[in-house]
Order: C-alpha cells, then sequence, then structure tokens
C-alpha cells in the first residue's frame, strides 16, 4: 500500500496540491474517502453539489473543527462538472497549483493518492491521468461502451496520449485548467471528464497515463442517466471532433515530434 506523499528535494517549489470532491448523495461513503485523502497530507475541498438533507448532514459532520477538509456548498444540484469547475475555481482562489479530482463513491483506490502527487511533482505541467485497472465487479456494458469513447478521443486528439479520458481519478495543474475555463465553459455533467481532458491536450499539456484499481462497489450510487448522458456524451464528441479539425496541422506535428523522441 501506498504511504502517505512527502514531497521530493527537487520538486517545484510551487508545487501546492489539494483534492477536491464532488459528492452528490453519497453520505455513506465520503468520510472514508476524505479522511483517507486528508492522511496522505492532502487538503481536500469537497463539493456538495445539492446533495439531500441527509448527505448535507453527513458533510457538515465531517468538516466542523477541521482546517484539513473545506466544504463548498451548491445551492442546487448542477451536475458533476460544475461541481468541479467550483471546487477547481475555489482552489485556484486559495493559492493551490494542482487538484487531484476523485469521486466520492468509493470507486477510486485512495492509497494510489501519493503516487498520482509523486507524477505531478515530477512533471508540474503535466496532467496525470488514472488509467483503471478493473476487477470482476465492473459491469461489462460499462466496460466495452467505454472503448467507443476511448476511439472517439484518439481521434479529437489525433493521438493515443489519453488511454482512458473517463476515469474520474486525475491531478491537474491549476493554471492551464483555469485558462481553459475561462475560455469556455465546461461541460456541467457526465461529459465534464472527457472533455476537460481533451481540452487540456488541446492547449499542449502532456499526458501522464498512471495504472490505478478501480471498483464497483455493490449496492453503489451511479448517477449516471443512461439516454441523457449518453445524448450529452454524443453531442460532445461531436463538438469535439469538428473541434480538432483546424488544430489537425499542430495536433499531427505534435504526435509526430513525440513518436520520434
Amino acid at each position: 500500500m501506498a504511504g502517505r506523499y512527502e514531497p521530493r528535494d527537487d520538486a517545484a517549489p510551487s508545487f501546492a496540491p489539494c483534492a477536491v470532491v464532488p459528492i452528490y448523495n453519497h453520505g455513506s461513503t465520503i468520510a472514508a474517502t476524505a479522511e483517507a485523502l486528508a492522511a496522505h497530507g492532502l487538503p481536500v475541498l469537497i463539493v456538495d453539489d445539492g446533495s439531500e438533507a441527509a448527505t448535507a448532514d453527513v458533510l457538515d459532520r465531517l468538516v466542523a473543527g477541521r482546517d484539513d477538509l473545506r466544504l463548498i456548498r451548491l445551492p442546487v444540484n448542477g451536475g458533476k462538472g460544475a461541481a468541479l469547475t467550483a471546487g477547481f475555481l475555489a482552489a485556484h482562489a486559495a493559492g493551490y497549483s494542482h487538484v487531484l479530482q476523485i469521486d466520492a463513491d468509493g470507486q477510486h483506490d485512495t492509497a494510489d493518492a501519493p503516487r498520482f502527487l509523486a507524477a505531478a511533482a515530477a512533471a508540474p505541467d503535466a496532467m496525470v491521468c488514472g488509467k483503471p485497472i478493473y476487477d470482476d465487479s465492473v459491469p461489462p456494458a460499462r466496460l466495452y461502451g467505454r472503448y467507443l469513447t476511448h476511439a472517439c478521443v484518439w481521434a479529437e486528439t489525433l493521438s493515443f496520449d489519453i488511454a482512458d479520458s473517463m476515469c474520474g481519478y486525475r491531478l491537474y495543474p491549476l493554471a492551464p485548467t483555469r485558462a481553459e475555463i475561462a475560455r469556455k465553459p465546461l461541460p456541467s455533467r457526465m461529459d465534464f471528464d472527457t472533455e476537460i481532458a481533451v481540452r487540456l491536450f488541446w492547449r499542449g499539456v502532456p499526458v501522464i497515463n498512471l495504472p490505478t484499481r478501480v471498483i464497483y462497489p455493490e449496492n453503489g450510487l451511479s448517477h449516471f442517466r443512461m439516454w441523457r448522458d449518453n445524448a450529452r456524451i454524443t453531442a460532445m464528441h461531436t463538438r469535439l471532433l469538428l473541434g480538432m479539425l483546424p488544430r489537425a496541422p499542430r495536433l499531427l506535428l505534435r504526435t509526430f515530434h513525440h513518436g520520434n523522441r
């Protein structure tokens, strides 16, 4: 098991990470996730995306008297992307340089947080993307359905650099992320993870893919809505494919140089 993250002597002096955890009614799992991140030395910003009263009460008790846990409460449910955008902007305003994004539902292995932090400290300009290692708990439809998005992202970036754009466990450099948010608002719901990864790649942000264990907890709460979210994802890929076209010469040149290093 990975231990607490300890900055290397040669780490960038401006490397100041925090974690951002969006939550919508995951009251039964948030405490374990937040406590594990805090145990690794990470300040944690929990973004409550309009949760119901029971989860709101859990969050109030969780952060009471804590300096390492901060609660940001959105008045109504706006979606995962909206919650993460709010968390990123709050993290930037608080002076953090990097954000570790992780879901609140217990899917992700918090023991890997030091590995994400170490990778980002060694390459602070890069986006560190989780590359899922699944066990038998993953629904086959979810597993195989991801490959369609993988293929679309490889076309949208003209590269294979982003191994998995849908994993919600990743670490961002905040400066280019904030600049991209300012340039054009990001999607507010489940299409957020893929679009921000592609747009940061277009911006020139390098990608590090980090294998990490992902589970689907028994009786886990999923907010994915098949028809609504698949329609959003289809529209997103259409938008990104069209956005790739004027960028194609630069992307091809970048891929060529990357392949010849």
